[in-house]
């Protein structure tokens, strides 16, 4: 796979890139950069983080990136989620792991870190120093949104901390690649304008889409990263995302009271699944429905289904039947690993049983 080809794919994963031409020269630099996504170990995982993320991973290893993916459970427990509960923290990455494995992550290739095995180096933590030192409180405290808050929101010291320590992450890390979501944008742009300064290598930054939640869009914000913020998928509105571990019946449920309104293809979440999720792991979209409302339908790319969906074609009931078949197909080998993995399924049950804190 040449330069080209490689940048390609990657351009598949970055809704936004800082900045494509440095990107470019990093892949003529470097035939395996080192390209890093975190998560942070708090409930239950959604689709969003097990099926989007593992498509994004695998075309970014495809594009010969060394991929590590970096358990936040530090992180997760200055933002006091899951109650401050360390250990809990602990077991709920250990849970997103097995997630993974069975959602198709080439997790072979990837290699998994938790901040609790980086915490212990005086050099980390030197590190996180550097970068408090060169940064206001004030634009640490713009960059909330990191942790899924406003800027008002931020109340414990330990969250000013946070950034700061995600930030150093990346320099730990030795990241050619940040390969976040939108909603990371504003850490790694610190650690961009921060890297050189301090004798690190500045990040290029692969911003991927952020997969929104099933309810209607309610805010009028004009800033679009703000707004994908607002409209994303989020555990702590169970009704309106779908979990990997779901039942058939709950996710059958929950596309078919989600929002959807006819001939609208801008923010509208069903759509969404079909192009970030639907069609990239399966070849057609089956729709079933009798011929008095036009008969069957093969649709074989998401730029087809737009166009049908847009003109009045489809019927936004008939399209939630059929996405909530496609999904579910998608989360059956899921399921199937928590029932006969008795390790797997004793994690679910546990981190099912956790109370969600923000």
């Amino acid at each position: 796979m040449d330069v080209q080809e490689r940048l390609q794919l990657i351009k598949e994963v970055g809704e936004e890139i800082i900045t494509e031409a440095e990107l470019k020269e990093l892949l003529e630099e470097k035939k395996n950069p080192v390209a890093y996504d975190g998560f942070e170990p708090s409930g239950q995982i959604h689709i969003a983080q097990g099926i989007l993320r593992s498509i994004n991973v695998n075309k970014m290893i495809k594009a010969g990136c060394t991929f590590k993916m970096f358990a936040a459970d530090w992180h997760a427990w200055a933002n006091n989620k899951l109650g401050g509960d360390l250990e809990k923290i602990q077991k709920c990455g250990d849970y997103l792991i097995e997630v993974w494995k069975a959602a198709g992550m080439d997790v072979d290739k990837v290699k998994f870190v938790r901040s609790s095995e980086v915490v212990s180096s005086q050099e980390y933590w030197k590190k996180v120093l550097q970068i408090s030192r060169n940064a206001t409180v004030k634009r640490i405290i713009r960059t909330g949104q990191i942790m899924g808050r406003k800027e008002s929101e931020i109340q414990q010291a330990s969250q000013i901390l946070y950034p700061c320590m995600q930030a150093a992450d990346i320099f730990e890390l030795e990241v050619d690649i940040a390969q976040l979501g939108q909603d990371q944008r504003k850490v790694n742009v610190l650690a961009r304008e921060l890297g050189e300064k301090l004798g690190y290598r500045k990040p290029v930054v692969v911003s991927h889409h952020m997969l929104m939640g099933l309810s209607e869009p309610k805010t009028d914000t004009k800033d679009a990263t703000d707004r994908a913020i607002e409209l994303k998928m989020s555990k702590s509105k169970p009704e309106t995302a779908i979990f990997m571990t779901d039942s058939a019946e709950d996710v059958t449920r929950k596309i078919s009271k989600a929002y959807c309104p006819e001939k609208t293809t801008k923010e509208n979440p069903v759509l969404e699944y079909c192009k970030y999720i639907v069609f990239e792991k399966m070849k057609t979209l089956e729709i079933k429905r009798p011929e008095k409302f036009g008969g069957n339908l093969s649709i074989a790319d998401y730029g087809e289904m737009e166009k049908i969906y847009g003109s009045g074609k489809l019927h936004p009931a008939d399209l939630k039947t059929a996405v909530a078949g496609a999904i579910n197909e998608l989360l059956e080998p899921v399921r199937q690993h928590f029932k006969a993995n008795g390790r797997a399924r004793k994690l679910a049950e546990e981190v099912k049983g956790f109370e969600v804190t923000r």
